[in-house]
């Protein structure tokens, strides 16, 4: 592609992002609710963060002494179209009965995550257009996220330990919104009781009070509505009564995933994959120097089962076809079929257990067991073992590069 054919690309992708993030942002429902406290500006990130932008060098104009130093270049932020929870975030959940889902096609994608005993999915036709969900999972409270510039799910436990003034440790709840802001074009969250801002890819308080908290990160899956639902026909699932007007089951970002430039992606590409290749991340922490393994989407559909370890923990990836990109069409029930994947510890009852695939579930070549893609065995000796859930994100590479660069690229 020619460097004229790239330019025109990228121009027409940033169309085609402006205007998906505008029309997310209209809603006819109420504003987003207040923060609990009234917050002075100098005491927060976030509006500290939208002064900082606004200035100029010749014009610095922001005291940032009221706070702890940012644990990033806020010159790293980007301003990503919509105002603070002008993507409105879900904070009332209501959840339905599997049995009451009529809108969602078997291949359609959902988060997927179970605390405490308690499993829920949330449909991405609705986490597409509000990227935030406030819910309480199991008695536990949690975030569930999804940004789709980087086609990313995280979930979060969402009670942290603050240190107050007579150096008490104490525990918030905080409630979580969209900042309008972007940071290596993935999303920047804000709590609305310090307005402290958060980065949705590693979990850490990046500007405000709170820098130096991290929140716990919780396992999550992206897969096929079908999958999960023959899995938990007890379950929940987030229903359309967000309490906003949104075309759900339309993807406000078509073509996307095809696209060869991100949105507002400001850092350099690492050159070995392509910004949009499709890839599940694997780290054993946070930290940019953790031990940190991609393994290309491409690789997993000519090798379905990947079984390897990282810094000397083991690990097994398999991936199973059947689930819509969110990012494709406009009707996501008819997008391309991108499958899902699964990490998982191979070990069970102190046994690394070796698999094979044999389509849309898998075989533990030791005791004969059959597995579903979500990792849980439904036939066999196994019968009725869950395999214990490794963190991964199923991202874009351009992002995951972002965060961690001394990433390993798995290679057969």
């Amino acid at each position: 592609m020619g460097e004229r054919s790239r330019r025109a690309e990228s121009r027409a992708t940033a169309l085609v992002v402006a205007t998906a993030l505008v029309i997310a942002s209209c809603s006819n429902a109420t504003v987003a609710p207040e923060a609990v406290a009234d917050i002075d500006p100098s005491a927060s990130g976030l509006q500290t963060a939208l002064a900082f932008l606004n200035t100029t060098q010749a014009d610095p104009a922001v005291d940032l002494n009221e706070l702890p130093a940012p644990a990033i270049e806020l010159t790293e932020l980007r301003r990503g179209g919509p105002p603070p929870d002008g993507i409105p975030p879900i904070d009332e959940p209501v959840m339905i009965p599997v049995a009451e889902v009529d809108f969602l096609a078997d291949t359609e994608p959902v988060v997927t995550i179970e605390v405490n005993g308690e499993a829920r999915a949330y449909p991405i036709q609705i986490l597409i257009w509000h990227e935030i969900v406030n819910d309480q999972i199991g008695g536990t409270p949690v975030t569930v996220t999804y940004c789709p510039l980087c086609n990313s799910a995280l979930a979060y436990h969402r009670t942290v330990t603050v240190q107050g003034e007579d150096s008490t440790d104490t525990e918030v709840t905080l409630d979580f919104g969209t900042s309008g802001l972007l940071l290596n074009s993935s999303l920047v969250m804000y709590d609305r009781q310090t307005e402290t801002l958060w980065s949705h890819f590693t979990a850490d308080a990046v500007h405000g009070q709170l820098v130096g908290t991290r929140l716990q990160i919780l396992p999550v899956a992206m897969t096929a509505w079908a999958t999960w639902r023959d899995a938990h026909p007890a379950g929940l699932v987030l229903s359309k009564e967000t309490g906003h007007v949104r075309d759900y089951g339309q993807n406000p970002y078509p073509g996307y995933d095809t696209s060869t430039t991100p949105f507002l992606f400001q850092g350099e590409i690492d050159g070995r994959l392509t910004a949009m290749t499709r890839i599940t991340g694997i780290t054993l922490g946070p930290e940019a120097q953790a031990a940190s393994l991609a393994i290309p989407l491409i690789t997993l559909t000519e090798e379905p089962i990947i079984q390897t370890s990282l810094d000397g923990t083991e690990i097994l990836v398999w991936w199973v076809p059947g689930t819509n990109s969110v990012l494709n069409l406009h009707d996501i029930a008819l997008s391309k079929d991108v499958g899902s994947v699964g990490v998982f510890s191979p070990i069970v009852n102190g046994q690394s257990l070796r698999f094979t695939s044999t389509g849309q579930s898998f075989t533990d070549e030791q005791t004969g067991s059959i597995w579903n893609p979500l990792g849980h065995a439904v036939r066999g000796p196994l019968a009725g073992t869950q395999l214990q859930r490794i963190e991964h994100l199923d991202t874009f590479w351009f992002a995951w590069a972002a965060f961690w660069p001394d990433t390993i690229i798995w290679s057969s």
